[in-house]
């Protein structure tokens, strides 16, 4: 589960981690109202779950009350692409923060490394800019540590991390206590990754997380009552739906739609689509055992999202009928308006039965395919001729 910012923020002030003065806003109204409260210049921030926010045009500086009027209205309500084509994302929240003095930006993050099974500690001098792009183009310039779970990482174990970083000699002290407490918030609170940037010094020489990038667990939610609550808010609407009807959905960046019966053959799918040359729009694992009516409701999660212009079925019946899959689509061709192709490959328990189903329906747009492999190619070249 992705936090916006702001709440992002509130989880590090409730750590102790030094963030501005802010507050949420839904309506033009209401932002005018924070903004005079919390008084100019200040930040009118759209809060929306994607990067890219400052050049899209949802970050704008407020000077008066005209300013922040000006820019709430422009903001709230518009549509905000990702940097790699993600979304469109609507603002329907902004954050309306203090103006900072700034004399330094840093980058400080704490993620889960899966691969090592521990927390992974990155601090850079060279902050407010793509991280992805310091990387590539200066790897000394991005120290990483990884944190031993047998220790407790205290000060001074940050300050190795700061001081290799080559921070501002007089705010290390500062920039380690606030690493220390970043790898506090993904420890207590179950988070895979907690990114800030940047980490400022202001001109009075304080440290102060600027931004707040927080992933937490999902699967720990049933630990965080609070975070659970916050999870009904910014669920993804395909993510949303798909929860309230059981099914277990990853919202992804590609324009292929994926049902699969099984996590296993669901991820190969996913691999095998890439393969192919496409770009999966999404993980559905519709379960072992899946019956009509949970295809049905997966055509429907799969086909709200917009940006799906094919679907690939890969399914191989051992609990799961591929007789019912078959009596799914049918029923699901006749629910819902289906104007994307299907390919559906179907193998295993009744596969025959199955595919006799689908050919006397006569679906329109319906493919059939027998192997895995055929049936990637064949999606990627559908959804490819849809876009």
């Amino acid at each position: 589960m992705d936090l916006l910012e702001y709440q992002g923020k509130q989880l590090f002030a409730a750590h102790g981690i030094a963030v501005p003065s802010g507050e949420v806003a839904s309506t033009v109204e209401e932002a005018v109202a924070a903004a005079d409260r919390i008084g100019y210049p200040c930040a009118i921030k759209a809060q929306v779950l994607i990067g890219g926010r400052g050049k899209a045009g949802g970050i704008k500086i407020a000077a008066d009350a005209e300013q922040a009027r000006e820019y709430a209205d422009a903001i709230l309500g518009m549509d905000i692409v990702g940097p790699h084509g993600e979304g469109p994302f609507r603002v329907d929240q902004v954050w309306i923060e203090g103006g900072s003095d700034i004399a330094a930006e840093y980058y400080a993050s704490v993620i889960l490394d899966r691969g090592e099974k521990k927390l992974l500690a990155m601090v850079s001098a060279k902050g407010g800019m793509d991280i992805e792009a310091v990387a590539e183009e200066d790897p000394d310039a991005l120290v990483r540590r990884h944190i031993d779970p047998t220790r407790k990482f205290d000060a001074a174990a940050a300050r190795t991390i700061v001081d290799d970083a080559g921070l501002d000699e007089d705010v290390r002290d500062q920039a380690a206590e606030v690493l220390v407490k970043l790898a506090e918030v993904a420890s207590s609170e179950d988070a895979s990754l907690i990114e800030v940037n940047p980490l400022i010094v202001t001109a009075d020489r304080q440290v102060v997380a600027l931004d707040a990038k927080v992933t937490i667990d999902g699967n720990a939610l049933f630990r965080h009552q609070e975070l659970a609550e916050i999870a009904d808010t910014v669920d993804d609407p395909q993510e949303a739906m798909a929860k309230e009807k059981g099914l277990t959905y990853v919202k992804l960046d590609g324009n292929v739609g994926i049902l699969a019966n099984g996590a296993g053959l669901c991820m190969s799918t996913l691999d095998v689509v890439a393969q192919a040359g496409g770009a999966p729009a999404n993980f559905l694992d519709a379960g072992g055992g899946s019956k009509a009516e949970a295809i049905v409701n997966a055509l429907e999660v799969i086909t709200s999202d917009q940006k799906v212009t094919a679907i690939l079925f890969n399914i191989f019946g051992g609990i799961t009928r591929c007789d019912e899959i078959a009596k799914g689509i049918v029923e699901a061709s006749g629910q819902l308006d289906l104007k994307v192709p299907l390919v559906v490959r179907l193998d295993g328990t009744n596969s025959e039965e199955g595919l006799r189903i689908l050919a006397e329906a006569n679906l329109p747009n319906l493919n059939q395919e027998k192997t895995m492999l055929d049936a990637a190619r064949r999606v990627v070249e559908l959804a490819g001729a849809s876009s």
